[in-house]
């Protein structure tokens, strides 16, 4: 590929790009054995050629170019720079979300796998969020259901590769909506965490479970609480019960629930544009039931999901960025200081992790053609059940990862669904 003009357009006339407001931590956060790595899968109905699928990501390249870059140091921050090679496909691996090697990937930020009838995207986080994931995947599926044949036309989360990119896919909407002047506050204590042995490096548990849509919303209506607000109830209910059996001091249970902020402030960036909420819930003022915790659980998040909390979320993050001290301090300084703070606090305000990419949206053709998504996290340094969840047509399936041998945490958690009555399917790297 070269530079190509439409590149150049959108790129205000250079070849290299600043990254968005949240990326800037993530490269700091870097380690040999661990990265911040979304990983987007489709189940399709056919075995995949890669041959095929190879000609569709060339096709499909020039529609993206957020995604067509590499990462550079500067020396006071980093950059992403026009990457002119081609994208490696490769077959997929039984360990998932691991650190990307520039050198095995041709200095790409992103990794296409194919296995059997499974088509997936591993990105470092720095380049994108789960919805970007989601609209390149897609896209590229779409691309190659159209070589074996398939009239597949676009729309919902399958973009139109003959139109030229938009500016505003690019842009960095944290900065772009921050609340001037407004903050949020950034101190939280410690909270619960159910450790164990970990496994060997570049090792996680994955298990995947598939339920049925309108099985989950009846039940959900039942407690008049959203999918989001459901799952993230059964996740509290569990780590309750496992710090009580414990019997030690009860700490706080804290569940990050990372949100898709472009639907508060009709954003089209393919940047990252998620924040993260922290659900916390006391066990030292009394006994919970399952009906109090979802209860607590809907009524925080329809508080705090509003644009502007976002907004002065957004502006103190950006605010850091921009602090003057801030902006002279080299590199390499801000390097170590983001890497020891990492090392030191990472997972500590947080029990676990549930996040929701919700329904999947494809163009009416190309639904008969794809069994199911998933949305999976990478596995966490200290949160042991980092879940990821996403739907289409009637599947609803939750990917959980693992650092720890011991899974009682997903033991326990498809336990329950199946007692309430939603029927679930159990796949695993395990087997």
């Amino acid at each position: 590929m070269r530079f190509l003009d439409t590149h150049k357009h959108i790129f205000n006339g250079r070849d290299w790009l600043k990254l968005d407001n949240a990326a800037k931590v993530f490269p700091a956060q870097n380690t040999k054995t661990w990265s911040n790595i979304i990983r987007y899968s489709l189940n399709l109905t056919e075995e995949i050629n890669p041959e095929i699928l190879e000609k569709a990501l060339k096709d499909i390249l020039p529609r993206f170019p957020s995604m067509c870059v590499e990462i550079k140091r500067g020396f006071f921050w980093y950059y992403f720079q026009y990457n002119n090679r081609t994208p490696v496909i490769l077959e997929d691996t039984r360990n998932q979300c691991i650190p990307i090697k520039y050198s095995e990937s041709n200095r790409f930020l992103f990794k296409i796998y194919y296995y059997k009838k499974r088509l997936s995207i591993e990105a470092f986080h720095a380049l994108t969020d789960g919805y970007g994931c989601e609209v390149f995947l897609n896209t590229l599926a779409a691309q190659y259901l159209r070589y074996l044949g398939h009239n597949i036309s676009c729309g919902g989360s399958v973009f139109d590769i003959t139109e030229k990119p938009k500016q505003c896919e690019l842009e960095d909407s944290f900065v772009k909506n921050a609340t001037p002047g407004a903050k949020a506050s950034r101190s939280k204590p410690n909270v619960y965490h159910r450790t164990g042995e970990k496994q060997p490096a570049f090792c996680s548990h994955i298990i995947l479970g598939y339920m049925p849509v309108d099985k989950i919303k009846e039940l959900c209506k039942k407690y008049s609480a959203t999918i989001t607000e459901f799952f993230t109830a059964v996740l509290v209910d569990i780590y309750l019960d496992f710090q009580k059996r414990e019997e030690k001091k009860q700490k706080e249970i804290s569940i990050q629930i990372p949100v898709n902020s472009r639907n508060q402030f009709d954003s089209q960036t393919l940047r990252n544009f998620s924040v993260c909420y922290s659900f916390r819930l006391d066990p030292s003022l009394g006994e919970y039931t399952f009906e109090e915790i979802i209860r607590q659980v809907s009524l925080y998040l329809r508080y705090v999901n509003n644009p502007k909390t976002l907004g002065a979320m957004f502006s103190s993050n950006v605010k850091l960025e921009t602090f003057p001290l801030m902006r002279i301090i080299p590199l390499v300084i801000k390097d170590l200081a983001i890497g020891i703070s990492y090392a030191l606090t990472a997972e500590s305000t947080t029990t676990a992790l549930f996040t929701n990419l919700g329904k999947v949206v494809l163009p009416p053709e190309m639904y008969q053609f794809v069994e199911s998504c998933i949305l999976m996290p990478s596995p966490g340094l200290l949160n042991g059940g980092r879940m990821g969840a996403v739907s289409v047509g009637n599947t609803f399936t939750i990917a959980v990862a693992n650092c720890y041998n011991d899974t009682d945490i997903e033991r326990a958690f498809f336990s329950k669904l199946v007692e309430m009555g939603i029927p679930v399917e159990i796949e695993s790297n395990l087997f």
